[in-house]
């Protein structure tokens, strides 16, 4: 009986190895054999020491890891670049219809990977946010000007709006609590490692550990790392007061990027480049420091381990290239060198890895029937490769869209925040070899700021006195948000009749307290609007295409920020459909769970193995693929519709021609009616609790 009570516990240790592609355990003969492994799972293996774990609390969960691979599209997983994603797929628990919050930003996800929670309910824009009144420092020690848009990933400039929204709304950074202080609360462990912004999102009132591109977090823990030998993000000390933390001269920049390869223009990038990720180096030093000190010396309950791969290879080259496929190898890599520490520290059987992307991702490009993709012509000396003839299996040439220079051609006054911007491909060239935009050079610097600047538009800054009907366009990438600090009506709904007219835009979300406006859907109903009003006037998806494809990967989109060959952010199929996979005691294995998901389900599903409580969240706990706790009918115990919410057609709309941004020349393919669409799936459960899924959003312009 006691031998067939430890042969479970062989069959146990070999299915939890094959749900990552390891061997396994091989069979050994013999009651020795058989004791011997009984000891190593009870933690009495030789070999390296293993940590002294925390008392696991409440209930003694299985600790959980969540691994963030930025941008990750599910159709990139394949057994030559993803080999071990790869065989967590197949071994463990894979989720097929999985969901990004929208917009589909690093940042808006990172806050509903830490709440469960959508953007309403979180009350946080996402990766660019405006904020005039806020203060501060960003994680360089640099004065923040918040007069323009800002980039919010940064622990600095989390901070700052941190004190500026709980000052003037009472409201925390994020409006509802997260899944590390529901964690710290009961006592357990965290950590939170990876990019800036995100990776310390999670954390952000820091009370657990700390490692991301820019700082490390608390004291002991630097001081720990450096007597350890190891380097620290080279911003470090600007965290703590002066002369608290002080680097070496040799410390370096460990996480800096490598630079980018470019075209012979110096700024559009080089599809055809087999460099590899330029963030390669950094992406290993934080793994280094995850797998070395972080869960070799502190073994935490839960932890969140956040990179910017593949992300940052779509963005600088598209996915599909060379570039993209080294990123994905490279990250792959990190996933084996975390499974390896777990195993060689004695605590792979007893932990949970979830594996989730923040959004997928999509090439950059407009309709190729307008802008066809062309060839790169080489050339013998490096970086002074050019874009080439037409060729179908080349690379784009448009796609950029700058909707301050559109709207201040309309006769808006519009402002990015954003000085002159130099987009000599991407801003389009047409079949017959013309530009959109012409590059210009600023001769003195009175547009530009320095002389000799080339460029294509000229700066949009925010003026120290705005007009009475100024627009504040904030520019994150696959959409665009508004915010009119007159919060007029009329200028809304111009604006809105405006974005209808430029097919660079799809579908348009506005504020509830514009009422009902003509072609958009109310910004409540994609879970948009903010109580305390925090969110912007307006919200447009740019277009998208789901059906075309550049280097190999199928859809496409509009973009506005300047010089990328990918971008996500849009309400596209594409961007939407993200990818989710996650193996360890606590999911089945060898499940394909097909109900519809989203990251907003994976605090939930967290809080619900470390027996937590999330009452604010909007995701659900996905039982059906938990081992146990789930409903007693499975899967089956749910019920999944799908809807179609449409706006009203607006007739009378002269569509103006994608080659000419002064909106003189009108689209005479299209008579003039706009309309949008909207698909979900809502899910019911056993208790008849209802959660909705969004799919996309279409624009049908006729």
């Amino acid at each position: 009986m006691k031998i067939q009570l430890v042969s479970k516990e062989l069959m146990q240790e070999q299915r939890i190895d094959k749900r990552y592609g390891y061997p396994g355990i091989k069979a050994m003969n013999g009651f020795v054999a058989l004791t011997a492994i009984v000891l190593g799972a009870a933690g009495c293996n030789s070999g390296s020491p293993t940590p002294t774990p925390g008392t696991l609390t409440p209930n003694s969960k299985h600790r959980t890891m969540i691994v963030v691979w930025d941008g990750m599209r599910p159709d990139s997983i394949d057994a030559t670049n993803t080999p071990t994603l790869y065989n967590m797929v197949k071994n463990g628990s894979y989720f097929t219809d999985n969901h990004s919050t929208y917009p589909t930003y690093t940042m808006a996800n990172g806050a509903s990977l830490a709440t469960g929670a959508f953007i309403g309910t979180t009350g946080f824009n996402g990766n660019n946010t405006y904020a005039p009144g806020a203060a501060g420092k960003s994680a360089s020690g640099s004065t923040v000007d918040f007069s323009n848009p800002i980039f919010t990933e940064d622990w600095g400039i989390l901070d700052d709006l941190n004190k500026y929204y709980t000052a003037n709304y009472q409201q925390s950074l994020l409006t509802v609590g997260t899944l590390f202080q529901a964690a710290q609360a009961a006592g357990l462990k965290t950590a939170a490692v990876g990019k800036s912004g995100p990776a310390y999102l999670q954390d952000y009132l820091r009370s657990g550990l700390i490692v991301d591109e820019n700082t490390v977090w608390p004291l002991t823990l630097a001081n720990e790392l450096l007597t350890s030998g190891t380097v620290l993000p080279a911003n470090t000390p600007n965290m703590y007061p002066a002369g608290t933390v002080t680097l070496s001269s040799t410390n370096g920049t460990p996480t800096a990027a490598g630079p980018k390869a470019t075209l012979a223009d110096g700024v559009t990038t080089d599809p055809t480049s087999t460099a590899g990720s330029r963030h390669a180096a950094a992406n290993q030093y934080l793994a280094s420091v995850f797998t070395g000190s972080i869960l070799q010396n502190h073994l935490p309950d839960l932890s969140v381990f956040w990179l910017r791969n593949p992300d940052a290879a779509e963005h600088d080259y598209g996915p599909g290239t060379a570039n993209h496929n080294a990123a994905l190898q490279a990250q792959d890599q990190v996933l084996s060198q975390i499974i390896a520490t777990l195993k060689q520290i004695h605590q792979f059987d007893t932990t949970n890895i979830i594996v989730v992307s923040d959004h997928a991702h999509s090439s950059v490009s407009g309709p190729q029937t307008l802008f066809p993709l062309r060839a790169i012509t080489a050339s013998a000396i490096a970086g002074v490769n050019t874009p080439g003839a037409v060729s179908t299996n080349g690379y784009s040439a448009s796609g950029y869209v700058r909707g301050a220079d559109l709207l201040t051609r309309a006769g808006f006054h519009a402002y990015d925040g954003n000085g002159c911007v130099f987009e000599p491909v991407l801003s389009g060239v047409t079949a017959s070899g013309t530009t959109v935009y012409k590059t210009q050079v600023d001769a003195t610097g009175s547009i530009c700021g320095t002389a000799k600047t080339s460029y294509t538009t000229p700066a949009y800054k925010v003026p120290a006195k705005m007009p009475a009907d100024t627009v504040i366009v904030v520019t994150p990438g696959g959409s665009e948000m508004y915010f009119v600090p007159s919060h007029d009506p009329a200028i809304v709904a111009r604006l809105v009749s405006f974005l209808q007219s430029r097919e660079e835009y799809g579908a348009i979300f506005v504020d509830g307290r514009y009422g009902s406006v003509p072609g958009t859907f109310n910004a409540s109903a994609a879970k948009l609007q903010n109580a305390s009003a925090r969110n912007p006037d307006v919200i447009a998806s740019m277009n998208f295409d789901e059906t075309q494809t550049v280097s190999g990967k199928i859809g496409t989109t509009f973009n506005n920020a300047a010089n990328n060959r990918g971008m996500h952010g849009s309400f596209s199929p594409i961007d939407v459909h993200n990818t989710l996979v996650a193996a360890g005691p606590d999911f089945k294995v060898g499940y394909s769970d097909t109900l519809p998901t989203g990251n907003v389900d994976v605090a939930p599903t967290v809080a619900a193995i470390l027996g937590l409580s999330l009452p604010q969240a909007d995701g659900r706990p996905l039982l059906e693929a938990l081992t146990s706790g789930g409903p007693a009918g499975g899967a089956n115990s749910y019920n999944v519709t799908t809807g179609v919410l449409s706006t009203l057609s607006v007739p009378g709309v002269k569509f103006q021609s994608l080659t000419d941004p002064s909106g003189a020349t009108l689209d005479a393919g299209l008579t003039g009616t706009y309309s949008a669409a909207m698909y979900t799936k809502t899910l019911t459960d056993p208790s008849g609790k209802a959660f909705t899924y969004f799919d996309y959003v279409k624009v049908t312009r006729q």
